[in-house]
């Protein structure tokens, strides 16, 4: 069974793009257009330093007048006034562009990641904390439209930027751009050592991110067991300790990224001292203007400022990767099951279900379930009996393909399970757990899961059915009340009332009910004996039960023990064996015959 940690690994930057730039693929118009815009914009952009150059040089012209010269800079503000409106006006629907595409490119990752995990195995998602999960879907998808949307547009406009600076550097004077150059050598080796760093620095700080998300996600969602048992100081020790590791991880890329900016930094005041220095002698000489100098040492400015501003977008870029790889290690996780090529989509079925010497181990080798044989005829009801771990939960697991078993065969009407659509499948089959989970929302939208093809009739209908009206009628709103988070404002009866509901809407071929009746009250229970006892006359049922009187009534019961199964037949029969389901029998009696004792002497007025 793979699960993320198995497609954990360090990808090159090569191959991270390549991905990254697939989901931009279907705007590859629109990116165009952007590109376009960022040129011209470029091309704005470096126009205000000739114009400054050009008005020095015109103020401190001997050759023209007072009046020319006035024009003269009347019209170089005019045109940099018009520069700056059309600047403006690029700039924006090339952020407009950029925000729509960046967008849609986001949902569409998240949306493919969330897939992508739905997909999973139940036993892959278990191994997974959902913490993890979920930093995966939001953070870190968000950390890469962030990159879509901002940096790696600038990224690239900062480059070719820095490029246009050089050009018009060594247009306006070789000789200073030669010495200039010099330091850029140092900036190189400064910005590829900068790059390992803080890469390394950056996959620390998203997988801290995750491991607090995670402990969040745990322990609000385990808050009640934390106060029964007093563990708060323990608890917060704990996130103490994430908290700080968190902590000191970004404190580390700040420290690497504080030493990178001020070399660069520092690099580009030698520049600037540098065209200072030589360009002085150089208008002495009469070489070059004054104008033309501060033009220079304007464009020098500008182009160490792309300079740093790279290192900032690096360091964005660097998270962006460090995201797209852990959501790339969700992405590359394979199902560990999956419907074959063939596979076909099931219309019905009548309910005939067949194990044929079935093993199965969730660890290679350690066998939950050794040679089980056994067959289910259509609206039977088969009860599995038997001592936690003998594996009757995972038998009805199996049979939803939860899980892939490793011998044997499982078929439905006669046919291998693996050659149905796990969805039409499932489609057919109702499933009733000990621990029901409630969405948010109503009653109603918990039992259809908001499935507009079930109307409200059908609802109410399933509700009166299995008798979950007698307590949904005396909510104010009914089956429009609102559902806290898990529920939590209904007891566990009226939670399993709703799941059988759920269940029953949908009309099923097979129900399974895995320990519904564990967790409930003795008049709930007989309420839910009662449901049960309907919906045997509907489908085929297969129960899990620990409390032998829920399941008197079915046609067969299975006695399971380690894994095999060692007695089967119904009630009666099962009873006149004497053997393993006798003593389970006997021993769950003589329990009732102890309360029925003991709760006379609690209540001398009985």
């Amino acid at each position: 069974m793979k699960d993320f940690k198995d497609n954990t690994r360090e990808r090159s930057d090569k191959e991270v793009i390549r991905r990254l730039i697939g989901y931009v693929k279907p705007y590859k118009k629109e990116m165009i257009v952007v590109v376009l815009m960022m040129i011209v914009g470029l091309l704005i952009q470096m126009l205000p330093p000739l114009l400054i150059g050009w008005t020095i040089d015109i103020v401190g012209s001997n050759t023209l007048t007072k009046d020319e010269k006035t024009m003269n800079i009347i019209i170089l503000l005019g045109g940099f006034l018009v520069i700056l409106i059309i600047a403006n006006a690029v700039q924006y629907f090339q952020q407009l562009i950029l925000q729509k595409v960046g967008q849609k490119t986001v949902v569409a990752l998240r949306n493919e990641v969330f897939n992508h995990i739905e997909n999973l195995s139940i036993g892959q998602i278990n191994q997974v904390p959902v913490g993890k999960l979920v930093t995966r879907v939001t953070n870190d998808t968000n950390t890469i439209s962030e990159m879509y949307t901002n940096v790696a547009v600038n990224l690239i406009k900062n480059v070719m930027y820095l490029f246009g600076i050089i050009i018009m550097l060594f247009v306006l004077s070789v000789k200073l751009s030669l010495f200039v150059m010099l330091v850029v050598p140092i900036v190189f080796i400064a910005t590829v050592i900068f790059r390992k760093y803080s890469r390394a620095s950056y996959r620390r700080v998203r997988a801290n991110v995750s491991e607090v998300n995670a402990f969040l996600s745990e322990n609000l969602s385990g808050m009640k067991i934390t106060q029964i048992f007093n563990q708060e100081t323990k608890k917060k020790n704990e996130f103490k300790g994430h908290s700080l590791k968190l902590r000191n991880s970004y404190l580390k890329e700040i420290m690497v990224f504080g030493i990178y900016r001020p070399i660069v930094y520092f690099l580009s005041m030698v520049g600037i001292i540098i065209a200072l220095f030589l360009g002085y002698q150089e208008v002495i000489a009469g070489a070059i203007t004054a104008g033309l100098l501060f033009t220079y040492y304007m464009y020098v400015g500008d182009f160490f400022e792309p300079i740093q501003q790279l290192a900032e977008q690096f360091n964005t870029l660097q998270s962006a990767f460090a995201s797209a790889e852990k959501v790339f290690d969700v992405l590359d996780t394979k199902p560990d099951i999956e419907d074959e090529k063939d596979a076909i989509e099931l219309k019905s079925f009548s309910g005939a279900i067949e194990f044929k010497d079935v093993w199965f181990s969730y660890i290679p080798n350690e066998w939950v379930l050794k040679g089980i044989s056994f067959k289910v005829n259509p609206g039977d009801t088969v009860a599995f009996v038997g001592a936690t771990g003998s594996g009757k939960t995972t038998i009805l697991g199996l049979i939803v393909r939860n899980y892939e078993i490793q011998k044997g065969e499982i078929l439905i009407d006669g046919m291998d399970i693996k050659k149905i659509k796990r969805s039409s499948l499932r489609r057919h089959i109702g499933q009733m757990l000990q621990d029901v989970f409630l969405f948010s929302g109503t009653i109603l939208e918990n039992i259809t899961l908001r499935d507009d093809s079930i109307t409200r009739d059908e609802v109410i209908s399933a509700s009166e059915y299995v008798g979950a009206n007698t307590f949904i009628d005396k909510l104010p709103d009914r089956y429009d009340h609102v559902v806290l988070e898990r529920g939590n404002n209904f007891s566990s009866g009226q939670r399993q009332l709703i799941s059988f509901a759920r269940a029953l809407v949908y009309k099923p071929s097979l129900m399974i009910l895995d320990e519904a009746t564990a967790n409930i009250d003795s008049e709930t229970e007989e309420l839910i004996q009662e449901s049960m006892e309907k919906m045997m006359n509907i489908s085929t049922m297969l129960i899990v039960a620990h409390r032998l009187s829920t399941i008197q009534h079915s046609d067969k019961i299975i006695v399971m023990q380690k894994g095999e199964i060692k007695e089967e037949g119904s009630h009666q029969a099962l009873l006149k064996l004497k053997g393993l389901y006798y003593n389970l029998y006997q021993l769950q009696y003589d329990e009732k015959e102890k309360e029925a004792e003991i709760i006379p002497e609690l209540n001398p007025a009985v």
